[in-house]
């Protein structure tokens, strides 16, 4: 049983936008800035790796991971909050260990960015399936 929405497509083109944000072979293009083409083309590459994994994640066409998609949103949500961690403290570590010198200059707050969203979505998921905004059986 195949998937039925594709994904590949939207991960490759993705990952060869990102890794070319880490060489400087973009154009000035209109606004003459060679660095702001750079982070515009990893950003578009960003959002196609976020679409290629939202349709690996859920087999279908969308972009907002609502809590209906989720098979178990009871124990997902922690998994989720854990990776939020991750990214934040990625950028700590890319701090505190000077390998920020090596990654594109807006790493940082695309991470924490990141970081900060994911947190939020599991922090909402978490107070809507277990937290003191879960329906009980009362309510239903």
């Amino acid at each position: 049983m195949g998937r039925t929405v594709e994904w590949r497509w939207f991960a490759v083109i993705g990952t060869l936008l990102v890794a070319q944000s880490f060489v400087d072979l973009t154009p000035e293009g209109p606004w003459n800035s060679r660095s702001f083409s750079r982070g515009m083309v990893g950003l578009a590459g960003l959002s196609c790796l976020y679409i290629g994994w939202f349709r690996w994640a859920f087999e279908r066409k969308g972009i907002a991971p609502t809590i209906d998609l989720w098979e178990t949103p009871e124990q997902t949500w922690k998994t989720v909050f854990a990776v939020g961690l991750v990214f934040l403290f990625s950028v700590k570590f890319l701090t505190v260990f000077g390998l920020n010198q090596y990654v594109p200059e807006p790493t940082g707050m695309i991470l924490t960015l990141l970081g900060l969203m994911t947190v939020l979505n599991a922090v909402y998921v978490g107070l809507l399936t277990v937290g003191p905004l879960a329906q009980t059986s009362e309510e239903e």
